[in-house]
């Protein structure tokens, strides 16, 4: 006996046994999901949204949810296109198609006509075709066009913001093209936008773990209690947002802002840092670069200012131009102007080629070493610097107490490494710039005041001598 037979009264019941027997397993298939579905699995109502972004904790139906919606889209639209894409080719098969939650056993046996395992194509008997491409491959979403789209566990892609882009224009076919995002949520800066676009194009629903717990292994219900009041509990129980700079290495309000409107100060030595990626495409980190400009304020000890930065996939015939013209970049204003004094740039990858080539254009470059601490340690080593308020950033001319638009991106990806953020071009770009300034002597930290320094003391007296000296590492 089917859901309809359940429900239904008699005189329905002899209804229901006249139709055509697809249109009988059909009915039972909606009723029944309709009849097991918590509120937070069923479809949003209205047709002003084009993306339903379900956020959700760990077993909370998130899968099954967005299976049974696709699944019934491509039923009730004949002939359509629908495309299925998660985090790996793995997750793929065994989550979205083959999973105890997953199409296969979503959508009756009846309305099936083929199912190809490894090119991960689900065929239709009413002529729909449903596709499933890993995000792992953002450049595979090249040449195919869907009616809409699931988009499994959304947050944890490794290249989200490339994948996302690559559906966008791929999901364009009929008069209304739906999305379904179904992830567990993670502070990535797509699922910011989409949770800033709710009532525009986006509708949102959100659940925890405990909303479906009752399906759930009694092993697994007392697993997750040891997460309870954590921060990971928060994120992969009960579906919350934390904070991407929640935890970092390096807190935002340890940058000091430069008021807006206020002269630049005079620069004693300007330093620009570069990340070179390993490779030009859209799925490696970009290569960045940040400008470092050190001064001496008004409370003494030497501090920087960061005067630009940018990040950008550029081939190596585009960078290397582009690292020159930079390099020509004049900073400050009337007598505070000031040019480069050096280019600081990691010794790997494309690091070595554009070095070597800087050496011929007669640029003063450093090849800067990082040994063989790892990029945590690395920002760790300089983070301090940065505590004791010895780092600057221009304060935005539209919002008080915000950083300027250019550099919001920067100091976002650095205070929310190492767990909120994909790239980290800046991150390596401030690590090496600091440590730089640092060994050289240009900032140091609790320096002791003037009048303590014996005269026989270089190395500290010449901290409080800086206008005189060039570049620290000529020699």
């Amino acid at each position: 006996m089917g859901a309809a037979d359940a429900i239904l009264d008699d005189s329905l019941v002899k209804e229901f046994t006249k139709l055509h027997p697809i249109q009988r397993v059909v009915i039972n298939w909606q009723l029944e999901w309709l009849q097991k579905a918590h509120k937070h699995q069923i479809e949003p109502t209205g047709d002003w949204w084009t993306i339903w972004l379900m956020l959700a904790g760990r077993g909370a139906g998130k899968t099954r949810a967005a299976a049974e919606t696709l699944a019934s889209w491509a039923w009730e639209m004949p002939n359509t296109r629908w495309l299925v894409s998660a985090p790996t080719s793995g997750d793929i098969r065994g989550t979205c198609f083959e999973g105890d939650s997953g199409l296969l056993n979503v959508v009756p046996a009846e309305l099936i006509a083929d199912y190809n395992k490894s090119l991960h194509e689900l065929k239709l008997i009413n002529g729909s075709f449903i596709k499933g491409i890993a995000a792992s491959e953002p450049e595979r979403f090249r040449g195919g066009q869907w009616h809409g789209a699931w988009l499994d566990e959304l947050a944890a892609w490794d290249y989200l913001q490339e994948a996302w882009d690559m559906i966008m224009f791929a999901v364009r076919l009929g008069s209304k093209t739906r999305i379904i995002a179904s992830t567990t949520p993670k502070p990535k800066p797509l699922i910011m936008d989409l949770l800033e676009r709710e009532g525009d194009d986006v509708t949102v629903t959100k659940a925890s773990t405990y909303v479906n717990v009752a399906n759930l292994a009694p092993s697994f219900q007392k697993q997750i209690l040891q997460y309870e009041g954590t921060k990971l509990g928060r994120q992969e129980i009960h579906a919350e947002i934390i904070d991407p700079e929640e935890g970092g290495i390096v807190r935002r309000d340890w940058f000091r802002l430069w008021p807006n409107g206020k002269p630049f100060p005079r620069l004693e030595f300007v330093l620009q840092s570069y990340d070179c990626a390993t490779s030009e495409k859209t799925h490696n980190d970009p290569s960045g670069q940040i400008t470092l400009g050190v001064f001496k304020p008004m409370d003494g000890g030497m501090s920087v200012m960061i005067l630009d930065c940018w990040n950008e996939h550029l081939q190596y015939p585009d960078l290397r131009p582009k690292v020159i013209d930079e390099y020509e970049t004049v900073y400050g204003e009337g007598k505070a102007r000031k040019l480069v004094d050096l280019v600081l740039v990691e010794d790997k990858s494309a690091g070595i080629s554009l070095i070597q080539d800087l050496q011929r254009a007669h640029i003063p470059v450093h090849a800067y070493n990082p040994g063989r601490a790892d990029k945590i340690q690395r920002l760790s080593i300089v983070a301090n610097i940065i505590k004791a308020g010895r780092v600057w950033v221009p304060e935005s001319s539209q919002r008080k107490g915000y950083v300027r638009d250019w550099a919001e991106g920067m100091v976002t990806q650095i205070c929310s490494f190492p767990e909120g953020t994909v790239h980290d071009e800046y991150v390596d770009c401030i690590s090496q710039g600091l440590r730089y300034l640092r060994d050289a002597g240009w900032i140091s930290i609790d320096a002791p005041p003037r009048e303590d320094i014996e005269a026989e003391d270089i190395s500290d007296a010449e901290i409080y001598n800086m206008r005189e000296r060039g570049n620290p590492y000529a020699a």
